[in-house]
Formats: structure tokens, sequence, C-alpha cells
């Protein structure tokens, strides 16, 4: 029974990752009479978080960035911050070097499509650009280059613009082609990773262990035993990882190319309780944060030697 539970957790993780909700009438909504909201970021008294659908730190402030059901939530020098308005959805939260890049579904009365397709922010979230598929697609795999324009999705349903696996654009959204995954063997897609420099370099999650490519998902190769990935980020020219092991959670580091392992130290998860999310910042490369499938999120200043844990559960008080 605890097999299969870990099993439905981890594919929950893998194959939704976080989703919420889809419209039924998204093909048909039009945009709606925008209300005039006063965006502010605040420090928040509580929070709770239902769900997390990604972390990461946006170069364009210093503050971990959580993006849960209820919108954006920040934390930053020991204290969580949150927005007074524009509670999206933020579904395949990506950081880059001017902001962030997501798709998801909008706080209604913003005046904005269901879903949100491709969008960008370069303001904190104040205001978010169309970068694709506007009203059209959602994307539960999301991932992109912190500097440069790469962007990959995974087409869920084929359509003229976009084909069924793995796409990929060199140009912020605006065309876009198929991975051919050659060397590709796993049973399932999941999270994607992307160098923070170079574009062409990806790596995916699966429940055979971590593929990696080169030449944007052309060609891929297993560089991991096959065990059930949770969760994955790049640091550098490495990948920080966790995977579910013989009833434990693991957190490692791996070069790809020399395929050298190193563990990586973090609290005791319950083995219920796996690795969702994992995040470094590019500027900073011993600043790194995880999130959990029960909404916990740890942060480490010092590469993973102590970490804090910052969240419990989803929820916080502060004074």
């Amino acid at each position: 029974m605890k097999k299969k539970l870990i099993l439905s957790i981890v594919m929950s993780v893998l194959i939704i990752s976080g989703c919420a909700h889809e419209s039924s009438k998204q093909n048909e909504q039009t945009e709606e009479s925008k209300t005039e909201m006063k965006y502010e970021i605040v420090q928040a008294q509580s929070l709770k978080m239902n769900q997390i659908y990604g972390i990461g730190f946006p170069g364009n402030d210093q503050a971990l960035y959580v993006a849960a059901n209820g919108g954006l939530n920040m934390y930053k020098d020991n204290k969580w911050y949150e927005t007074t308005t524009y509670h999206h959805d933020y579904i395949g939260f990506q950081a880059v070097d001017n902001g962030f890049i997501a798709s998801g579904h909008p706080q209604k009365g913003t005046g904005l499509k269901d879903p949100l397709g491709l969008v960008q922010s370069t303001d904190k979230g104040k205001s978010i650009s169309k970068l694709a598929f506007y009203g059209q697609k959602n994307f539960h795999f999301t991932a992109a280059s912190f500097t440069g324009n790469d962007i990959y999705v995974i087409g869920e349903q084929p359509s003229d613009d976009l084909s069924l696996g793995v796409n990929y654009s060199e140009d912020n959204g605006k065309t876009w082609k198929k991975s051919a995954y050659k060397g590709f063997n796993a049973d399932s897609f999941g999270m994607i990773a992307v160098h923070n420099k170079d574009g062409a370099k990806m790596a995916m999650a699966t429940r055979s262990g971590i593929f990696y490519s080169e030449d944007n998902g052309n060609t891929m190769k297993r560089i991991t035993d096959p065990v059930m990935i949770t969760a994955l980020t790049f640091s550098g020219d490495s990948i920080l990882y966790s995977s579910v092991e013989n009833n434990q959670i693991l957190l490692k580091m791996i070069q790809p190319t020399t395929g050298e392992l190193t563990d990586v130290k973090f609290p005791f998860l319950d083995y219920e309780n796996p690795i969702t999310y994992l995040a470094v910042n590019p500027k900073n490369e011993n600043q790194m944060a995880f999130s959990t499938y029960k909404n916990d999120v740890y942060e480490s200043m010092d590469g993973g030697k102590n970490w804090s844990n910052l969240i419990k559960d989803g929820k916080i008080e502060q004074n």
C-alpha cells in the first residue's frame, strides 16, 4: 500500500505538476471587463498555500519566489511577502534573469483570458506580457533558460502551431520546433530543466531517471540509474535533483557529462512527502531551495550544509 501511495504521489508530480483546474470553456472565453486593481507587494501576516506550482530566484529581485494557488509569495530578509492583487495561478513558474515566465490561469476580474498560455513579467508580477498561445493553452511543464530566449513546453494536445510532446523556442516563444528526443525510452514525460546560459542543454525528470540533451532534446541519454526522479534544476553545469529510492527521498548533484555524483544533505522528509520543486540561485549557487508535496518549503544559504524550514504544511504566521 505504501509503495502504491508514493507512486500515486509522484505520478501527480510528474504528470499533473500542480494543475489546479482547466476551464471547460477556455477556447470560447473572451476578454472580460477589467477591474482596476492596485498592485502592491506587502508583508504577509499569514499565508496558506494549498498547492505550490513552482519556486525560483528571479534575477530582478533578491527574494525566493513561491508561485501558489493564491498567487505569488516572496521570502526576503527573513520575512514573507504577498501581493495585494493579481493572484494568478502561475502553473509552470520559471524564474529568469529579468523576472519570470509562466503558464496557468488568471485571477477573475483582471480582464485576462483563461488559460494564460505563456506569459512573462519583468516587474515582479505587476504586469504580464503575452508570449504565446494566449487564451489557447495551459502548460503544466514549462522550462526556460535563466539568460537568453530559450523556452521548452510539453504539448499535451497536438495543434497546427505545437506538436504533441516536447517543443522548444529559441526566440522567447515566437516560433516553435519539435524535439526529436532520439534515445528517450522512458514511459513518462516530466519536469524539464534548462541550463542557465546554454539553452540547448536541457534535462528531464522521469520515472526512469534523468534524460539529458545538449541539442534541445533532439538526442537524449539517461545519465542516472532508472529511478523515480521527482524534481531537478541546473546548478551551473551540474544538475541538482531529488529521487525516490528504496523507500527514501534523496537529494543529489550530478555532473551530466562525467556522471560524477555528490550527495547533498537535507532535512529528513517522510517517504510520503517527496520534493516537488528545486531552485538554485544562478547569481549565488550556495542559495538553494525546495518545496514538497505537502507544501513545506526549505532554503539553504550555504550549498545545502544547513537548511531553514520557511513553511510547514503551506502555513505561516508572522508578526
